[in-house]
Formats: structure tokens, sequence, C-alpha cells
């Protein structure tokens, strides 16, 4: 990997937007695409390039393209054509061709629409901008099963040094949900299949992640048509936990797994005891200290929010 290649992606922590061009000029180039028709050798704009000429990129995040979605686009394409362009990078070499950076599942729809050309917005990436933002883009459109968003987590986490910060802030979530989602992984292959093949939610698999047999248990919860609550509770059964309880004072409900380690996340960032209380999309967060120095310690780091400590 080159020295280029290894230095930080300048627009990671402000999303795709950042990284392909702001607001404006997003529009521009989508306004001027049905009547693009620049030159090849141009490496601004659209340009209209025959679809042979364009290739998948192996390292793609997403693997999975349901049949039930490329017929829909397919069908959309062929009415209304290829609205939006396809993100490519020239390869090089002798013969040109451009590898895709996002809209491999617009290009293969444009295939079956029978487009001989497709428009294209062509960007000199290296391989890390070309996969920052093929992650990026993916997550974004949550276009993503559960497994394969989580190993492009990983990706970004593992070959490029960020953290898991940096991850949210590049994909839109929390950092909660970043590292909910790196824990899947943890999890035994069958349940990891059951999550790329839609059977099984995130969500079903984190209640039962702790549990000594969660290949099992994914299996009756398949079965069974369990919600998530119920993962909980079967869950908790398995482990020779005792059951939830309803507080008859608070009136609260059991807290979901993810609600509970988002209340761990924050305690750990905080030093301090935190408790999440949801009702719907509303709630109360509570943070306890115990003196002044807790408290003060609390605004201190909540000041220096802006300066990229968080």
């Amino acid at each position: 990997m080159s020295a280029d290649e290894r230095k930080p992606s300048r627009g990671l922590g402000r999303g795709l937007s950042a990284l392909l061009g702001e607001g404006e000029e997003a529009d521009a180039i989508r306004a001027d695409t049905a009547n693009a028709k620049r030159s090849s050798s141009s490496r601004d704009g659209v340009q209209i390039l025959p679809v042979e000429l364009v290739q998948p990129n192996p390292d793609q995040p997403r693997k999975t393209f349901t049949e039930a979605d490329l017929a829909e686009l397919t069908e959309s394409i062929a009415t209304k054509g290829l609205l939006q362009p396809i993100l490519v990078r020239p390869m090089g070499g002798e013969t040109e061709r451009y590898q895709i950076v996002a809209g491999e599942r617009r290009w293969r729809a444009a295939q079956r629409a029978q487009l001989h050309e497709v428009p294209c917005l062509v960007r000199e990436l290296t391989d890390r901008e070309t996969l920052e933002i093929a992650i990026v883009e993916n997550v974004q459109r949550a276009d993503l099963n559960p497994v394969e968003e989580a190993r492009a987590f990983r990706q970004l986490v593992e070959t490029f040094g960020h953290t898991q910060e940096d991850v949210a802030k590049a994909v839109g979530k929390s950092r909660a949900h970043v590292a909910n989602t790196l824990r899947l992984l943890a999890m035994p292959k069958a349940v990891l299949a059951h999550l790329e093949a839609g059977t099984l939610t995130a969500g079903h698999a984190r209640a039962i992640a702790t549990a000594p047999n969660p290949e099992a248990l994914a299996e009756q919860i398949i079965r069974d048509g369990l919600s998530v609550r119920a993962a909980e509770a079967l869950a908790r059964n398995a482990s020779g936990q005792a059951p939830e309880r309803k507080s008859a004072s608070s009136g609260s409900q059991p807290k979901d797994a993810d609600t509970r380690a988002l209340e761990a996340d924050l305690s750990s960032r905080l030093g301090l005891a935190v408790e999440i209380k949801a009702k719907g999309e509303q709630g109360e967060l509570r943070v306890r200290f115990s003196s002044l120095e807790q408290l003060d310690d609390v605004c201190r780091r909540l000041s220096q929010t802006g300066s990229g400590a968080y």
C-alpha cells in the first residue's frame, strides 16, 4: 500500500456526501446526467460509458443481491432510465476500464434492462478511499445485511485503524450501534448464516449472544416465530437467570439488549452509573453521581465533545 493510501481519508468523518461532493455539486451532477455526453478522457463530471467497460469491485462489502430487489430496479431502469450515475474509478493500464466504487446494484440492473451505456461519475481514488466509500454508501443506504455491515465496520477498524467513534460518524450511526454490530461477529457460524439469510434479525442475535447454546435458540426462535422480547426471555431461561419483572412502582418494562448495551457504553465513557428509561421514542437518561467532584468531571468531559475527545 502506498503512502498516499495510508494517509487519513479527508472526508470520512463527514459521511458519503463529503467524500463525493456536497449538496449543490451532487444535485448538479444528477440534473446533468440525462444529457451528459462527455469525452471519455474527462475525469470530472458525468460520463456516459459503455457498460462492458465497467466492472465490479471484488472487495465490495455487499455480497448479497436479492432477486426481488434487482427485478424491481430493472423494471424502473427499463422505464425511466438510470437516473443516478454510478461512481467509478479508472483502472489504468493499456485497456480503458473502470471499477465500480458505489452502484453495483444499479450496474447489474442496467445490464438486465439491456442498456448499452451507463452514466458514471469518474473519480481518481486510492484503494483505501474506494473501500471506505463503498462501505459508507452501502451502510447509509441500508443495503447490507447485519453480517455484511459488521464485516464492513471491522474492515474500517482493522485495515485503516479507525476507532469505533470514527466509524459511527462516517456512517451516521451511534457508537453503540457500531459496537453492538461488531459483537455479532462473535456468534457461531450457524447463527451468522441465519442473519445473512434474513431469517434472524440482529436484535434476535444480540438477545441470545451470551446464552449457552445460541445455535439451538436461533432455530427455536425461527421455528416459533418469536419476538425479540420473547427471545430475550428464552435466553435468560437457557442461562438459568431469573426472569425480569415489571416494576409495580415505576411501571417500567424490561430493557432490551440494545438499551442495556448503550447504558454500559455510556457508563464506561462517563465513569458513572447511567440509566436509560424509554417509553416508545421518548424517555429519560439518568446519570448518578455521589460527589460534586464527579459532577464536575462529567461537565468537563461533555465540554470536550467539540474537540474530538468523543
